[in-house]
């Protein structure tokens, strides 16, 4: 692993949103759902692609707090252009479980 620097971290705008729906992306090469993320009056929402079939259903998706990294370029997915990378953590069988705050903070927070 290699180190980076406080500056370095600093560059990377992990921010707080709030699923506001989530629907299967029927043309992804994997399973995945489309996001539409909330971060808030100054950010606004953004969408994403999430694998994370496995273990979340849409509908326990939506009104979810998660984190995600809002300024990396946006990337074409398929028919989707993804606009935010969602954050989240492999489990033991390779399914990934969300990073999530585990209390409520404003939407658009960013993580320090």
């Amino acid at each position: 692993m290699d180190d980076i620097t406080f500056e370095d971290f600093l560059k990377v705008e992990l921010r707080v949103g709030r699923i506001t729906s989530a629907s299967l992306f029927k043309e992804a090469r994997k399973p995945a759902y489309v996001l539409q993320v909330d971060f808030g009056e100054a950010i606004g929402t953004r969408k994403s692609s999430a694998q994370i079939t496995a273990l979340y259903t849409p509908e326990e998706l939506v009104g979810k707090l998660v984190v995600a990294v809002v300024n990396f370029p946006r990337k074409q997915i398929g028919p989707l252009m993804s606009e935010c990378l969602v954050t989240g953590f492999d489990n033991e069988q390779g399914e990934v479980a969300l990073c999530v705050p585990d209390r409520p903070v404003p939407l658009g927070t960013r993580l320090l």
